[in-house]
């Protein structure tokens, strides 16, 4: 029983390599320059990473409207790979309100700069370059934290009744910020609130924090909680200020209000009859569990591994040495090394080690018609082979069997997979997860009906990793992948969540199988916690499956 858990950890070591340590980022500027004399700017911070060669964007800061001192509320949250060197930069801009977009000219400077850098200094300050890279007065300061231990989440609603109020011609226009005080007494803003115009009344957004963000953890720290009436030109007036603790929030979890009385202090003295300059009500308090990979592997979580192997005629005939299906009597092909180093993996979060092996591409006996989701065994019935040998094996008996056709069209086996993951996720618990590993030399002919499935999928307890084999150009590929952008199905529908990865075999044609398994299972953990998360599935207590499975050995 306890075998599975062991190679679960043992493997695990590539997964939980330092790979999946998150850190939170947040951005402050100081002095930033007043290009327009009228109106000071309206400044927002961009966030990119260097991927391949390029910037790409990460995300970006909301807009402070007139702020030559802007602290954003927006809290960046980025996987921190200690093994390599991820480079940031971080672009100010200036929105006017006449566009949104963001233009060249609208650039008021940029600093670059590691992630490495950021997280060894916690508070990284450093001066923004203008066009041309001359030192400007402005400067960007970035701290950081690693989400330890508690991923938990925390979603917050507050609204409030009877604020002061601060405008001549209309109500005050009130906002909310919260502060986290440290332990060296620095205080750090954890949310800043939108703004609700002309109202005594309002009731904000809920929003949702992580509890490391909003008290690093501890249920008695100090939070400090402010609220403001919102002014164009950035000069907000102060109503009132309380101090609470995650401790008194939590009473609001099971639908009682808290509330806290909103005090100026200055009133405070100056006023005899001054009771208060509002309420401040938190009307919910939800706390989100965040699960890990290794709970829901823990609880009983199986990783179904499938894979669908290209035999279209741009392979080459698998009797030549030229092709890449030639079966050497020693080298294993790119094929059978993608196979073994991926499959290895998976194969240990599989009790049953019962693989079902598809092709696709390919004319097929007895009829020789075009397949595009033939088991590779022949057995529609049952493609399952015992174990990645198994589906070596039949890999190398059907090839003399087949003939190599085309097209290349992988939606089929896609939709295949996702019917029975479909049929998992209507149990509305976490024991299966199924894992596609299409091995292709090309480029696709179904693209459309490709994302199609794909955005489909992402609604499913699946994931698609794609490895491309031989020397094609794989550029349509990359787009499957939504690293570089959100797919879109042809109708518009954008994926759920990013459930692709593909590599090509000859990156790391030089490198150890590890490393490609690392490089397309790496995203697989998030996912398989994504997923769970998003549906409020929880992992199983081992006690409540050990009854009901058995494990193989």
């Amino acid at each position: 029983m306890s075998d599975i858990y062991e190679s679960a950890a043992n493997s695990l070591g590539l997964f939980n390599s330092p790979c999946l340590t998150k850190v939170e980022l947040r951005v402050a500027c100081k002095g930033i320059s007043d290009r327009d004399t009228l109106s000071k700017p309206d400044p927002c911070v961009v966030i990119k990473m260097q991927s391949h060669g390029q910037w790409l964007e990460v995300d970006r800061t909301e807009v402070i409207r007139s702020c030559l001192n802007p602290t954003f509320s927006k809290v960046f949250t980025l996987d921190f790979y200690f093994e390599e060197v991820q480079r940031l930069r971080y672009e100010l801009y200036d929105i006017s309100s006449s566009h949104n977009g963001m233009r060249e000219a609208d650039c008021l400077g940029a600093m670059e700069c590691t992630l490495g850098q950021i997280v060894s200094q916690r508070k990284f300050t450093k001066a923004l370059l203008k066009q041309g890279n001359t030192v400007g007065k402005s400067s960007i300061m970035i701290t950081t934290e690693e989400l330890t231990g508690n991923n938990d989440y925390v979603e917050l609603s507050f609204s409030a009744r009877k604020l002061d109020d601060k405008d001549f011609f209309s109500k005050s226009d009130p906002f909310l910020e919260i502060y986290r005080v440290n332990d060296d007494n620095t205080q750090q803003l954890v949310h800043r609130t939108e703004t609700i115009m002309n109202n005594l009344n309002p009731a904000w957004k809920t929003f949702k924090t992580s509890l490391n963000s909003l008290c690093s953890g501890d249920h008695e720290r100090i939070l400090k909680c402010t609220v403001w009436d919102w002014d164009s030109n950035g000069k907000h007036d102060f109503i009132g200020e309380f101090q609470a603790t995650f401790r008194e929030m939590r009473s609001a979890m099971d639908g009682r209000q808290v509330q806290w009385e909103c005090i100026n202090p200055k009133y405070k003295v100056k006023k005899k009859n001054y009771k208060n300059s509002g309420i401040v009500i938190l009307n919910q308090c939800k706390i989100i569990k965040m699960h890990s990979f290794l709970d829901y592997i823990m609880g009983g979580c199986q990783i179904q591994f499938t894979v669908a192997i290209d035999f279209t005629a741009s392979n080459g005939d698998p009797r030549n040495s030229c092709s890449l299906h030639y079966i050497h009597p020693y080298q294993p092909n790119e094929y059978l090394k993608a196979l073994v180093a991926v499959g290895e993996i998976c194969q240990d979060y599989d009790s049953d080690k019962m693989f079902p092996a598809f092709g696709f591409g390919a004319r097929i006996p007895p009829d020789f018609k075009v397949s595009h989701d033939f088991a590779v065994n022949f057995n529609e019935d049952n493609p399952e082979c015992a174990g990645i040998q198994g589906v070596v094996e039949a890999y190398q008996n059907c090839l003399p069997k087949i003939q190599l056709y085309g097209p290349t069209n992988i939606a089929p086996i896609i939709q295949k997979v996702a019917n029975f993951a479909s049929e998992e996720m209507h149990t509305k618990e976490a024991m299966q997860y199924f894992i596609l590993l299409i091995l292709t030399d090309g480029v696709i002919t179904d693209m459309a009906d490709t994302r199609e499935a794909i955005v489909h999928a992402s609604h499913l307890p699946m994931s698609v990793i794609i490895v491309g084999v031989g020397n094609a150009d794989f550029t349509d590929m990359e787009m499957l992948d939504g690293d570089d952008g959100i797919l879109r199905s042809p109708k518009g529908e954008p994926v759920l969540r990013d459930i692709v990865q593909f590599v090509p075999f000859r990156n790391f044609k030089h490198a150890s199988p590890a490393a490609l398994a690392k490089s397309v299972l790496a995203e697989v953990p998030n996912q398989v916690v994504d997923y769970y998360n998003s549906k409020g599935i929880k992992p199983k207590c081992p006690s409540e499956y050990e009854s009901s499975r058995t494990f193989g050995h």
